[in-house]
């Protein structure tokens, strides 16, 4: 087990660091402080290195990115329809970075945040602890949130993703880590890479991508990744009613032994199980690299942002997100490599 850190340069006159974790087996996380990003998670295979995430390796790219590339969101991921809501007798007005809706925290979220690190080794595992505050002055959400971020990497090729957070005054705390998959030998696209979900619904949304608040079976659908689909399978099934990408929410049970999703090669050489606490998971596919192919929907990544259901704060049934005041909550998604 190793932990290294380098100077990875500057954003905003701010030295961005990165600290990059290595098991016994070669495997390999690399995090930067800026926007708590996963720069790297790639494995050793018959002595060639895989990437399984979507990366830039030049920094600036990393700010801004439209596309918030493996990068941390919060307070809360996702939109908040309106940018506000009420919350112990208040109305609280956010700012509408996504018109009219606030999305993914606001223009002051995790995302635009040089987190602190220190860093941990034991026997098994090596990990990076990220830490943030932020006051409701700088973001507008209530009271002053304290949050830290630890990635684990253990001997078992797991990359555990913890986010605690504690507020003085009650707030909402939904976090999630935008991490763009592509666990193909190439990376060049989605054609061969497959998804399952542990999914039997997915949320109904409007124009600006806002819940209605109705749930809507997969089955029969090209929003059916309960087996084994590839991404083209499901987007050419979509295309028959006009659909153009993925940028949905489906509903999942939260365990620790049963994957919420899956995705893996038809070549059959790997594959990431995702494990997470919450009841949703958004998948948006997208080339976050290369805007020229973006434009033309030449998708390389697909984005699986384990959370708890979008705008949860406006339907009762999508689960609760609120932050009670002076009690900390931690939340837990895990990225699971297996070598076929």
């Amino acid at each position: 087990m190793q932990i290294t850190q380098e100077a990875a340069g500057e954003l905003h006159q701010q030295k961005v660091t990165k600290i990059t974790l290595t098991n016994d087996h070669d495997t390999r996380v690399s995090i930067l402080t800026w926007a708590a990003t996963i720069q790297e998670f790639s494995v050793l295979e018959d002595g060639v290195r895989r990437q399984l995430v979507v990366r830039e390796t030049d920094l600036t790219k990393y700010d801004p990115n439209t596309y918030c590339l493996c990068q941390a969101l919060g307070r809360v991921a996702g939109r908040i329809a309106g940018a506000q809501f009420d919350l112990d007798g208040r109305t609280i007005h956010l700012d509408a970075n996504e018109e009219p809706n606030a999305i993914h925290g606001g223009p002051h979220g995790f995302t635009f945040a040089n987190w602190e690190a220190t860093t941990k080794q034991t026997a098994d595992t090596v990990s990076v602890s990220l830490t943030h505050t932020v006051s409701e002055a700088e973001d507008k959400y209530p009271g002053t949130l304290a949050t830290t971020i630890t990635y684990t990497l253990d001997n078992q090729d797991q990359l555990s993703i913890a986010f605690t957070g504690k507020s003085d005054a009650a707030t909402l705390f939904n976090p999630t880590i935008h991490t763009y998959f592509n666990v193909t030998d190439d990376q060049h696209d989605l054609q061969t890479q497959w998804l399952k979900l542990n999914s039997q619904q997915r949320l109904v949304l409007n124009d600006q991508k806002i819940p209605t608040g109705e749930k809507a079976a997969v089955a029969g659908t090209g929003f059916d990744f309960r087996e084994p689909r590839t991404i083209k399978d499901g987007l050419a099934e979509l295309a028959k009613q006009n659909v153009v990408e993925y940028d949905d929410a489906f509903e999942v049970t939260p365990s620790q032994t049963t994957p919420i999703a899956t995705v893996g090669d038809t070549a059959g050489h790997r594959e990431v199980r995702v494990y997470s606490d919450r009841n949703g998971v958004v998948v948006f596919t997208a080339n976050a690299t290369d805007p020229k192919r973006a434009a033309v929907r030449d998708y390389n990544a697909l984005a699986l942002e384990a959370q708890n259901l979008p705008d949860a704060i406006h339907h009762p049934d999508f689960g609760d997100i609120v932050l009670p005041a002076n009690q900390a909550v931690t939340h837990t998604i895990r990225y699971q490599y297996v070598r076929k």
